[in-house]
């Protein structure tokens, strides 16, 4: 802020100043003034001085300056960038929908990170058999070689009970480390929770407020009788600052368990649907791990009494859709020197008169670097109700995201369909994901959307595979359109 407009520091006061402190201050500063100098047309010093005690004075024009103020300090640390479908609506009796582009972004300068806390949390009951536990073996190969000597590293492995095969500690022989995951065999049934438990107590060993601390869950299967001990644990990590990101490999695992166990961090969920793709997706998300400017995000849900959030996707820097369950939406970390970019869809409220809809939107994080937590971030949006609005098209990155987003929810609404018996209505609407698939040039998706909607007519459901194939490869399209689009760009 130019020092122009800086009210307290003209005033020589603090932000914290009362009634009393705000006026004992301008009538000791317009003492010192000469009174033929106390002239606002011929003297801007003194013009400035009465504007800023006109401003801190009215108590309703202080609160206005003030949240003024907390938005363009915190451009110093991170950019809030929201866009709007339309910022325009016509006065309705019905209620109307209003996307918003949400970018977190990164100032241009960097900032020192913090070591990386990383517990790796590995299924080896008797289905990781052979390939499967041959290929996570080597992955972690791989990514111990990439740890810096103040990141802290720990393997577990879990079946129904668990195993610390690598305690908490730097790395400082990645070959003896190598040698104890060859130790590690595929036995026994899957409880995640036993896993879960014993990563946390591994990443507990370190100074969770001095580490960037994540836990990567791999597991082939569905978990025995503790999904709710597992998801309860989930959201107490989550308030450690401990975030989650958990891969489903093959087709036997439950896709929305991994869902609500990543969500309380605003953490990542996948598919790998073949033992050689292990490794890739393993190194992709230690990378964007080592890279850590600001932490447990989060968007206040309560936004306006005329504008509530319907629906949540974050789509950077990983597609995943958000739960809309508490006060805030938590959104997880910003990594490197990449934007997170949320789409959320808005419900506007009927109104029969033009009006103004300023709506707040206000994001909560962590800044590892300066050790700053809690910090508010704010961005204020107008929303115009008018009797009259010019036809405009909305901004050409909120359609993609609209369309690419609608056609996994579009997937996702045939399962509830099959779930709930309603299969004639499933199949119209995996009809209506397969024409759109096609439209976009997916081909591969869009023929095994018709395989499904021929598996529901015959079987009255879908196939594991091909449950997860749509809704994972739909959800990637996200991804896909980001990344073409920042090249073209």
């Amino acid at each position: 802020m130019d020092k122009e407009f800086e009210y307290y520091t003209l005033l020589g006061v603090t932000p914290r100043a009362t009634p009393d402190e705000i006026q004992a201050a301008f009538d000791a500063l317009c003492r010192e003034i000469p009174q033929d100098k106390q002239d606002k047309t011929t003297n801007p010093a003194y013009a400035r001085l009465v504007t800023a005690y006109e401003v801190l004075s009215d108590p309703e024009r202080r609160s206005t300056y003030d949240s003024l103020l907390v938005e363009t300090k915190s451009l110093k640390l991170v950019n809030l960038q929201v866009k709007a479908s339309r910022n325009r609506v016509k006065v309705s009796d019905a209620e109307q929908i209003v996307y918003l582009l949400v970018n977190i972004l990164p100032p241009a300068q960097e900032m020192k990170q913090q070591p990386l806390n990383l517990s790796l949390v590995l299924d080896r009951s008797t289905s990781m058999q052979g390939s499967r536990l041959s290929h996570v073996k080597t992955a972690v190969e791989l990514i111990v070689n990439k740890l810096t000597k103040s990141d802290i590293f720990s393997v577990v492995s879990f079946s129904d009970r668990a195993e610390v095969v690598v305690p908490a500690g730097n790395v400082e022989n990645p070959t003896a480390v190598v040698g104890q995951l060859r130790s590690v065999q595929a036995s026994g049934g899957t409880e995640i929770f036993q896993g879960l438990q014993a990563g946390l107590q591994e990443l507990r060993k370190a100074e969770l407020a001095n580490h960037t601390n994540h836990l990567i869950l791999l597991t082939d299967g569905h978990t025995y009788g503790d999904a709710e001990q597992c998801l309860e644990l989930a959201r107490r990590m989550a308030q450690q600052n401990i975030g989650i990101t958990a891969f489903g490999l093959g087709t036997e695992w439950n896709d929305q368990f991994l869902d609500e166990l990543v969500t309380p961090s605003g953490g990542q969920s996948n598919f790998i649907e073949q033992p050689n793709e292990i490794i890739e997706h393993l190194q992709k998300r230690i990378q964007g791990l080592g890279a850590i400017y600001a932490q447990n995000i989060a968007i206040k849900t309560d936004l306006h009494t005329q504008a509530s959030i319907k629906d949540g996707f974050k789509l950077e820097p990983f597609a995943q859709p958000l739960a809309l369950d508490d006060e805030m939406l938590s959104l997880g970390n910003l990594e490197g020197r990449a934007p997170m970019s949320v789409l959320l869809e808005l419900k506007i409220a009927p109104h029969e008169m033009e009006t103004r809809i300023n709506i707040p939107i206000e994001m909560v994080a962590d800044i590892p670097g300066p050790q700053l937590r809690q910090q508010t971030f704010k961005h204020t949006h107008c929303l115009y109700v008018l009797a009259e609005v010019p036809k405009e098209m909305p901004p050409d990155d909120i359609v993609e995201a609209v369309r690419v987003m609608n056609m996994y929810r579009m997937n996702e609404k045939v399962w509830q369909e099959v779930e709930a018996g309603r299969l004639d209505v499933a199949s119209t609407h995996m009809q209506h994901l397969s024409t759109r698939l096609l439209e976009a040039g997916e081909t591969a998706l869009a023929q095994q959307a018709q395989r499904e909607m021929a598996r529901i007519a015959s079987a009255g459901t879908m196939s594991l595979e091909g449950r997860k194939k749509l809704k994972y490869g739909t959800r990637a399209l996200i991804n896909r359109n980001n990344l073409s689009k920042e090249h073209h760009e």
